[in-house]
This record gives structure tokens, sequence and C-alpha cells, in this order.
């Protein structure tokens, strides 16, 4: 059995790093459009090996380490910032046999939480103010919004009465969640925008200001690394959306349908909005989102107390 679910998730694994590279494609197709050109177009049938073509570059290019970082901090930290996020994607509920979490929702908490560490250990030991100014950055960013994150999860989790992500579809399969807490769900996009540095909130990759915010020492396949995490990370926030709030089976072409819109619409934030001022960004997370998913909580509370007092 344990063999069988270990092959399992290296099938599952191979899928999420072809997805990751369609999707990079995807993006530059989206954005080309968007600004009146045509994005990669010439490797294979209309640019369709264009990922594999960037692979190769990045992993067959020299590899730099500079003199004065730290070198193991420096090395592992893109190591287990890709394993991180591809290990939080065994809490999706597949109907396959491949895993069941009880427990999944606190699972997925305890993965993002561990990505603060990843991306303080990149920028710290680089050695580099512009790395660790990025670094900084991205860890309070990351911070404040899983707050708002953590606490909408919450709210579902009363509502639904347990932890395991299957009961999500099962609540909703005569009206989606979306409709019954529309603001929860924007509350929840742009925290994930923001937990995955997405436009307008890109400030641990701020070009303008730093370079290349905390991987900005990073070269060949460290980046490379760094960049399948990230995207690796967009695409699980996306199908972790469609799972909360558009009630759909993973196992399902409907999930896969919703999977690619939100996906879209990371892509159309991003060729659509201009980057936030950094204070505008913690204040939108504080002062906004937080009274907001607090207040949702406290009625999710309420109602699941008021229909348990009827039923018995």
């Amino acid at each position: 059995m344990s063999a069988l679910m270990m092959i399992n998730y290296i099938v599952l694994m191979i899928c999420v790093l072809v997805s990751v590279a369609f999707f990079t494609l995807l993006e530059r197709k989206v954005l080309g459009y968007i600004q009146i050109r045509k994005g990669p177009n010439k490797l294979g049938f209309i640019g369709i090996l264009q990922p594999f073509a960037d692979a190769v570059k990045l992993f067959t290019k020299e590899q730099a380490l500079p003199m004065m970082s730290n070198f193991l901090p420096y090395y592992l930290s893109p190591i287990f910032s890709l394993f991180i996020s591809l290990v939080v994607w065994l809490v999706i509920p597949y109907e396959t046999g491949l895993m069941n979490f009880g427990l999944g929702s606190l699972f997925f908490l305890c993965c993002t939480s561990l990505g603060v560490y990843t991306l303080m250990g990149a920028g710290w030991s680089s050695n580099s103010k512009y790395a660790l100014l990025g670094s900084i950055r991205a860890v309070s960013q990351t911070i404040s919004y899983e707050v708002s994150l953590a606490l909408i999860l919450l709210s579902f989790i009363f509502l639904i009465g347990g932890f395991n992500l299957s009961l999500f579809s099962n609540y909703q399969e005569n009206c989606w969640l979306m409709f019954l807490s529309l603001p929860l769900a924007g509350v929840w996009f742009v925290s994930c925008l923001a937990e995955t540095n997405r436009t307008p909130f890109d400030f641990a990759e701020g070009e303008s200001e730093l370079v290349s915010g905390f991987n900005v020492e990073y070269s060949g396949g460290g980046f490379a690394l760094i960049f399948l995490a990230e995207y690796s990370s967009i695409l699980f926030m996306s199908a972790l959306f469609v799972i909360l709030f558009m009630g759909s089976s993973p196992s399902s072409l409907t999930f896969c349908l919703k999977l690619v819109f939100i996906v879209f619409s990371f892509i159309w934030v991003r060729g659509t909005l201009p980057r936030f001022r950094y204070d505008k960004l913690m204040y939108l997370s504080w002062k906004s989102f937080l009274p907001v998913s607090l207040n949702y909580l406290m009625f999710f509370m309420g109602l699941k107390m008021v229909f348990t007092i009827m039923l018995l």
C-alpha cells in the first residue's frame, strides 16, 4: 500500500511540475496579448516548447556562489521552498486513494507558515542588502496575510464542522459558498495574491526598488527552484479557492475549468494593476481584511450555534 501511495505521489508531482511549465507559457501569452504583442511563438507549434527550453537554459547555466554567503542556508533554501510547495498538494481530496487527510486544513496552514523560513533563509544567507530587504518585506507581508487566511478558513471549518477539505464539495452541491459569502471570497483571493507575492503585492521582487528582491544572488538551478516553488504555490492556491468557494470535486472536469479560470485571474491582475505602496499593503491587511475576517468568523460561529440549538 505504501509503495502504491509513493508511486501516486510521484505521478502527482510530475503532473504539478508539467502544469507549472504550461502555466508560465499561458502567463507569457496572456500578458503578451494584454500588452498587444505576441508572446513566445517560435519554439515548437505556437511556442508550446518554450517552457522546456527555459528549463534547459536555467539548469545548464553556471551556479553562482557569493563568497560572503552562508553556504548551507543559501543552498538549501530553494530546495526546501520547492519541497514545501509540492508537499502541500497532498491535502487536496483527490478521491483516487492517494491520501485522505482528516486534518487537511491544519496541514495547509502549517505548510504556508513554513514557507516564511525559506524566504528569510534565502534573503539573509545571500549576505546582500537588497536580498535581506526583499526577504524582510516578503516575511512581514506573508505573516500579515496568513492571519486573514487562517481566520477565513476557520470560519468555514465552523460552518461545515470538520477539518477535512473533502467536506466542502459535499456542502456545496446545491449552492456555492462564494454566493453565500462573496466578500470573504474577495478577501481570500486578494490574500492569495499577497501570500504568493504576486502583482500588485510583489514587493519581495520589486525590480524597480530591490533589483530582484530576496533571490537577487541566485542564478541557474537555484533561481529555477524558487521560480517553480512560486508558480506551484499559485496553482495550489487556485485549486484551494475552487474547493472552498466553487464547490467542485478535484476528480471532475469542471474542477479543471474553474482552476484555469482562477489561474487566468491571477495573470489578468498582473497585466492590469500597478504595484501597491508598501504601507498601504499593511493597512489593507490589518485595518480592512482582519476586521472583515473576524466579523465573519463571529457570524459563522453564531450561525452554527443557532442551528445546533434548533436541531436539539
